[in-house]
């Protein structure tokens, strides 16, 4: 799955997101988190997201010892490390490359050493990259201190609402047309829904035979992919896309999606199903526009971008 393939016409339509709006908030939104420092070598090194222009604090229990402080490859890509008493400031030049880590060893005044990986505001969990930006990062040595155990406390809570909040997402989502109608058409029942096909294509790859269909229907457009694995070094995995209207992230659109697997094997075939709603088409100012979708494969890497013309809509 080497090359970066560009389309010109429908929708290959991969998303794991929700909706813009939400996926505005939780990427701008200021993010505080602890770090608990294990004992266990295999949880050494904590990640740090960071993203361009921003300031980024981690606050130590003790003093921190500048001179022993260092990264290692951040020319160019951050300002020179700021050490005050127990903090250490990052402070990017512009955006890291979605696959950039930059090594970070933080010396304590007692001489311990805490490694860190500086990355960009993105973590790949089980529905796929899902953004996360540090603007402050409490990292706790004293498992056992008031402050230690208040903090854990406090993002045991934050996580179990984030949970709540994604599990009521997930059953409304089971309830709704776009996501009924996409479930249909990954089951192969296109002729129960109300689509018709309009474009069918096969993007060229080295390593995936896919067959795009792309769908119009009554104030909505659909999409059925089929994907064969062709590369016989391992199995390609779905990572992610992202649905906007200009390639980034702050007009990103809502879909929903159906797929038969997230993991192909060499020789496979799986399909996803996606159906996207009219109103992911509009502007602010309520006029249509054209959405672009970038999908990226399991190591993280763009693999196709797809141009999704709203000429697709119905009214």
């Amino acid at each position: 799955m080497r090359s970066l393939q560009i389309a010109g016409y429908g929708l290959i339509a991969i998303l794991v997101a929700s909706s813009a709006a939400q996926a505005r908030d939780e990427r701008d939104k200021p993010r505080v988190r602890p770090i608990m420092l294990s004992e266990h070598p295999n949880d050494g090194t904590h990640s740090i997201y960071v993203k361009g222009n921003v300031l980024t604090t981690l606050r130590f229990e003790q003093l921190v010892d500048a001179s022993k402080t260092r990264m290692i490859g951040w020319e160019g890509r951050l300002e020179p490390l700021a050490v005050v008493r127990n903090k250490v400031i990052l402070e990017p030049i512009h955006d890291l490359n979605r696959d950039e880590g930059i090594p970070l060893v933080v010396t304590l005044a007692d001489g311990t050493e805490i490694p860190f990986l500086v990355k960009p505001p993105w973590s790949k969990r089980d529905e796929g990259w899902s953004p996360i930006l540090d603007q402050q990062v409490d990292v706790f040595n004293d498992r056992e201190s008031y402050a230690s155990m208040h903090a854990a406390l406090m993002d045991a809570l934050k996580q179990n609402d984030t949970l709540a909040e994604a599990n009521e997402r997930y059953r409304k989502e089971e309830n709704s047309v776009d996501h009924a109608y996409a479930t249909l058409l990954v089951n192969g029942q296109r002729k129960k829904t109300p689509f018709r096909r309009r474009f069918v294509y096969r993007p060229k790859n080295e390593d995936m035979d896919m067959v795009v269909e792309v769908f119009e229907g009554p104030g909505k457009a659909a999409a059925l992919v089929t994907l064969q694995n062709t590369y016989h070094g391992g199995p390609w995995e779905f990572d992610g896309a992202y649905l906007s209207r200009d390639f980034t992230h702050s007009t990103a659109r809502p879909f929903a999606l159906r797929m038969d697997r997230a993991t192909i094997v060499p020789g496979e075939t799986g399909r996803i199903a996606v159906v996207v709603d009219r109103s992911a088409f509009l502007t602010d100012d309520g006029q249509l526009t054209d959405l672009a979708l970038q999908i990226f494969r399991g190591d993280g890497l763009l693999q196709v971008v797809v141009k999704l013309e709203h000429t697709i809509v119905q009214k």
